[in-house]
């Protein structure tokens, strides 16, 4: 069997796949969630579905990781966005996924506001 034939073996082997962004082989097998759809590694999806597992999206783009979002009961969701239609995606988080990189994109609007902190000062006065 050829290095081709393996790979191709690999992706299309039920239960996993190869990750758009990093390659790594992903198992589709997550805890938290009962359909892995981005890579645990660098939180980037494709786009393939119109509802969750139905595998029926004609796109296929590469879906970035752009925020977190937090539902009412507290659960985490990755929002991801389209690079080839721009459609937004909420998707759950699963208990494997790369911690720190939750983390950076969760604090990333602290860490980058839209606008400069010195608008602010002029707004909102701080006691010493």
């Amino acid at each position: 069997m050829s290095r081709d034939d393996r790979s191709r073996a690999r992706r299309d082997a039920p239960g996993s796949f190869r990750c758009c962004e990093c390659r790594l082989d992903v198992s589709t097998v997550a805890p938290g969630t009962a359909h892995r759809n981005h890579c645990p590694n660098c939180l980037w999806s494709r786009h393939v579905d119109e509802r969750p597992g139905d595998r029926a999206s004609p796109c296929r783009s590469g879906m970035e990781p752009i925020a977190i979002a937090v539902r009412g009961h507290g659960e985490w969701v990755l929002i991801h966005r389209c690079r080839g239609c721009d459609a937004l995606v909420a998707n759950r988080i699963a208990g494997d996924d790369n911690p720190l990189l939750l983390v950076q994109l969760a604090v990333q609007p602290i860490a980058n506001p839209p606008f400069p902190f010195e608008v602010l000062s002029g707004i909102i006065s701080v006691p010493n």
